[in-house]
C-alpha cells in the first residue's frame, strides 16, 4: 500500500531517522544515509532528520534531500527523544521509516496501527554489548532491540552474524545488506605531509575507530609497544572519555605510536590509510564496520580482531587477533608476499559484496516492497 502511495506522488516518500545528519560526518548510518540520498534521489523523496547541535549552519537540503533539524543529540539517552520527535514530525507525510539504530522502537507499535506506513529498522550493530553501557542501559537497549524486531515490517542485518542473532533470538528473518566501501579512494602521500609527519615514510599500520574499550584499541597500543621499530598510527576521538584519556596519557610518549584526532574529511583520512601497511580492525561489537568495508576498497591488507562477524565479512580471508601477543606475532612474521596476496583478497570482496550500486537497489527494493 506504501508503494503504491508513492507511486501516485512520482515518488515515494522516505523518512530517514537515527542519524546525526547529512553530510556525512560521524560514522556508517550517516555515510549511508548520504548514499542513499545520492543514489536514489531520483526516485526516492527523502527526509533525513539531523542533530542541530552537530552543524554549524542549518542547510535546507542536501542534493535532492529535505534536511529537517532537531535540537537534540542523536547518541546516547538523547536518542530516544530525538528519533520519537523525527517520526512525530515525519509521519503526516511519507510512505516509508527507515530507522537507523533502535532508539525510535518505543514507536513502531504506534505506526502499526497506520496500514499505510512501512517501517524499516537497520540494527546496526548489537549496541547493548558495548562496554560504556551499564546494567541499567544494557536493559533499556535490549527492550528497544525487541520492540523494533517485533514491530518492523522488513529487519535489515549489515553481517551474517547479526542476521542469524536475529533469527535464533527472535525468530524472525533479515535482509542481510552491509556498507559500500567503494567511495573510499587511493590518495598518495603529499610532500607536505610527509614533512609534518615524517613517520608516514616508514611502513606503518593504520586504523581510524571511536576509542571505545569494544574497539581494541588498547590491545593494538600494547602490541606495538613491544615492537618499537614498528610504526602505529591510530586516528580516533581522544580526550571525550576517562578510557580514551587513560589510554591517551599511558602511551602518547612512545615514539612509534600515533595518535592523531578524529578526521572528517575524506581526502585527508584516505591519504593516511591508503598508503599503510597493514590495516588494523579492532572492532568486536555488532556486525560489519564500515571503515573495514572503506578498507578492503582501498585493497589494504586486513587483520581483523577475531569475531564471528569480523570473520563474516572478510569471508574469512583476513588476519585475525584476539591479545596484544596475537597481533605482535603477525606484524613480526607476516612476509610481503602474504601481504600481497591478502591485498588482493580484500580487494576482490569488497568488489563482490561492498558495493554502493548494489546496496542502494536493496534498500530501494525494500522500500517499494
Amino acid at each position: 500500500m506504501s508503494a503504491a502511495v508513492g507511486k501516485q506522488a512520482g515518488k515515494i516518500r522516505v523518512a530517514l531517522i537515527g542519524t546525526v545528519g547529512i553530510p556525512a560526518k560521524y560514522g556508517g548510518f550517516e555515510t549511508l544515509a548520504e548514499h542513499l540520498v545520492t543514489r536514489l534521489g531520483s526516485r526516492v523523496e527523502f527526509t533525513v532528520y539531523c542533530s542541530s547541535r552537530s552543524y554549524e549552519t542549518s542547510e535546507p537540503r542536501f542534493k535532492s534531500a529535505k534536511l529537517v533539524y532537531l535540537p537534540l543529540k542523536p547518541n546516547g539517552i538523547q536518542s530516544i527523544p530525538y528519533d520519537i520527535l523525527a517520526t512525530i514530525h515525519a509521519f503526516g507525510g511519507h510512505d516509508v521509516f527507515l530507522f537507523l539504530g533502535a532508539s525510535g522502537a518505543v514507536v513502531f507499535p504506534f505506526l502499526r496501527f497506520f496500514p499505510g506506513k512501512k517501517v524499516l529498522i537497520n540494527l546496526g550493530g548489537l549496541e547493548w554489548q558495548r562496554n560504556k553501557w551499564n546494567l541499567t542501559g544494557k536493559t533499556v537497549l535490549k527492550f528497544l532491540e525487541r520492540l523494533a524486531v517485533y514491530n518492523s515490517d522488513a529487519i535489515i542485518a549489515d553481517n551474517q552474524v547479526i542476521s542469524e542473532y536475529i533469527k535464533q533470538r527472535y525468530h524472525r528473518d533479515s535482509m542481510v545488506i552491509a556498507y559500500g566501501g567503494d567511495h573510499a579512494f587511493k590518495t598518495p602521500l603529499t610532500g607536505e605531509t610527509l614533512r609534518s609527519q615524517p613517520y608516514l615514510a616508514k611502513p606503518y599500520s593504520f586504523t581510524v575507530c571511536r576509542i571505545e574499550p569494544e574497539n581494541n584499541v588498547h590491545l593494538m597500543l600494547e602490541a606495538f609497544v613491544a615492537l618499537p621499530d614498528r610504526e602505529l598510527v591510530v586516528v580516533g576521538n581522544w580526550g571525550v572519555s576517562t578510557f580514551s584519556n587513560t589510554l591517551l596519557s599511558a602511551y602518547s610518549g612512545f615514539q612509534n605510536i600515533h595518535m592523531l584526532p578524529a578526521i572528517y574529511q575524506p581526502e585527508k583520512l584516505n591519504e593516511l590509510r591508503a598508503n599503510c601497511a597493514l590495516y588494523i580492525n579492532g572492532h568486536s561489537a555488532g556486525g560489519t564496520p564500515p571503515s573495514l568495508v572503506e578498507a578492503m576498497s582501498l585493497e589494504l591488507p586486513v587483520a581483523a580482531y577475531d569475531t564471528k562477524s569480523n570473520r563474516a565479512a572478510t569471508l574469512n580471508q583476513a588476519y585475525y587477533f584476539d591479545s596484544a601477543k596475537s597481533l605482535q606475532n603477525l606484524i613480526t612474521n607476516l612476509t610481503d608476499k602474504e601481504l600481497l596476496e591478502n591485498r588482493r583478497a580484500m580487494a576482490d570482496i569488497a568488489k563482490e559484496h561492498y558495493s554502493w550500486a548494489n546496496i542502494s537497489e536493496n534498500y530501494f527494493n525494500l522500500f517499494i516492497a
